[in-house]
């Protein structure tokens, strides 16, 4: 038989047709299976994980059919110890079923660090080494010296620490200072429009204290305290106002720009941006 009449008959179409539907049932099959096994359209969120021990962890975990691995530990004051303390991914992220979430645990020991020597060292130069240490700085008290802002002594929960001594990683350290011999003072600095971490910084770059800070009925969430800023402080801004050092400043936050004072640098620069727009737009 010649090779034109064998593709035309029928012996040949009927093997090519069934050939056909083997390769059309088998991709059928094959799409069918990788949609089970990639669980299309099935996902869910993440649920929160934050501040559970590992067996409310295992929990939670089966009831959302999610799998979890415990990659790494911190120490944190934010949850208890052996708690979670961070996830990847996120609570709400949305997910396939049996997803692995990864878990970071607040470790049951806390972290420890080395006290730096921070004796005979200026103010700007402590406070760094303090926080590049990770602990955190404290208040600031002066006695009469001869030095001016050079550390004298370090303390830790009201006492003296020696250099080298490990404590906690994020303690408190405060400091003692000279203030010389006389009644040395420093100018009260100008904190209207700042957020809370810089007012802060330039406190003690004044040789200053932060008193307490208030937050008002505008701050709800940790995000509206990130974007409060100072609008009222105590002692007042005046160009010859002057503080004892060591003393403290108290500070009033909000978000709402309305309650800064209409002649402070903050509103004089949002006005002036604000005109140089409608300008721009006339012309």
């Amino acid at each position: 038989m010649s090779l034109k009449k064998f593709i035309l008959s029928k012996l040949f179409l009927k093997q090519l047709g069934i050939a056909f539907l083997i390769t059309i049932g088998t991709i059928f099959i094959l799409m069918i299976s990788l949609n089970i096994y990639t669980r299309h359209g099935q996902a869910v969120p993440v649920p929160d994980f934050t501040g559970l021990n590992m067996e409310e962890t295992k929990a939670l975990a089966k009831k959302s059919k999610m799998k979890y691995q415990v990659v790494d530990s911190v120490y944190t004051s934010h949850v208890m110890r052996g708690c979670v303390a961070e996830q990847n991914p996120r609570p709400g992220f949305r997910v396939k079923k049996r997803r692995t979430i990864s878990l970071t645990i607040n470790a049951f020991r806390p972290e420890m660090v080395a006290v730096p020597d921070l004796l005979d060292l200026p103010l700007r130069q402590a406070i760094s080494l303090i926080e590049s240490t990770g602990l955190v700085m404290g208040t600031l008290r002066y006695k009469p010296d001869l030095s001016v802002n050079v550390v004298l002594s370090q303390l830790f929960n009201g006492k003296e620490i020696t250099p080298g001594d490990s404590i906690q990683k994020g303690s408190v350290i405060d400091l003692v200072l000279g203030k010389g011999l006389s009644n040395q003072r420093t100018a009260v600095p100008n904190l209207i429009g700042l957020p809370l971490e810089d007012a802060a910084g330039r406190i003690l770059g004044a040789s200053l204290n932060l008193g307490t800070f208030i937050f008002d009925r505008t701050v709800r969430t940790g995000e509206d305290s990130l974007r409060a800023f100072v609008y009222k402080q105590n002692p007042e801004y005046r160009e010859d106002a002057t503080l004892q050092l060591g003393s403290s400043i108290y500070l009033w936050m909000t978000t709402d720009s309305l309650k800064l004072p209409a002649d402070s640098a903050f509103v004089r620069a949002d006005t002036t941006m604000t005109t140089a727009v409608l300008a721009g737009k006339v012309h």
